[in-house]
């Protein structure tokens, strides 16, 4: 059986038409949050709820949403998850513009983080976030000293992820139910003055022969013990 999609042998011949492939034209709404999981535009009556967004049921929905937030604006999102966001934070120290703070913003969404501090520079990767900063409460503080004042007033205990001397492991230490997961950056870790102003050190052991793991994989797994440690599956 002939291939279809071979070309013929004389190279200086013409391609025939129906060898071209053709491709779907990109969605009017295209954008960066496009998943592989989207939706077309509603099919059948246009619901009325307010928390619908009138755009995406004409055009379709590509965002990196779980189906229940399909067609809903952001704001109706954001309104929602604020009604069962978890107590505990993320703060992330920001000063070599490091990659892997898009990837840590993402996991804290996908559990449901109540705030995502950023401290230091206030421009950060934002690529592997994957546009679920859209939906995360994001706050800015210039420097651990700031941090460690908003969270001395806040009464929220700051607990440092990093293996350093003194550091108790992970699967033996207790998180607070409200607290903040305090990050450094990848190489250097979290800097002298964010380990000093933490209330307690934890590092998550590790059995191999690598001294520390990728800082976008030991936050998610950080944020994971917390998650339980205080929410109920039963």
């Amino acid at each position: 059986m002939t291939d279809p999609k071979a070309r013929p042998a004389d190279p200086g011949a013409a391609i025939p038409a129906a060898a071209t492939p053709t491709y779907p034209a990109e969605p009017a709404n295209a954008t960066y949050e496009l998943t592989t999981h989207g939706l077309g535009p509603w099919q059948g009556e246009l619901p009325t709820e307010e928390h619908y967004d009138p755009e995406l049921l004409e055009r379709g929905d590509t965002r990196n949403v779980i189906d229940r937030y399909r067609y809903w604006s952001m704001a109706a999102i954001v309104a929602d998850l604020d009604e069962h966001r978890h107590p505990f934070s993320v703060a992330i120290e920001n000063w070599q513009h490091d990659m892997n703070i898009g990837s840590i913003v993402r996991t804290a969404n996908a559990f449901a983080a109540d705030t995502v501090h950023i401290i230091g520079r206030r421009r950060w990767n934002k690529r592997g976030a994957m546009v679920t900063d859209r939906y995360q409460h994001v706050l800015h503080h210039d420097s651990v000293a700031t941090f460690a004042e908003w969270a001395k007033g806040d009464g929220v205990p700051i607990i440092a992820i990093d293996n350093v001397p003194g550091s108790v492991i992970i699967e033996t230490f207790n998180f607070p139910a409200r607290c903040v997961l305090l990050f450094g950056q990848e190489g250097p870790g979290l800097s002298a003055e964010a380990i000093a102003a933490a209330d307690a050190v934890v590092e998550i052991s590790q059995f191999g022969s690598t001294r520390s793991m990728n800082a976008s994989a030991a936050a998610a797994v950080a944020m994971h013990s917390w998650i339980t440690q205080h929410v109920s599956f039963s």
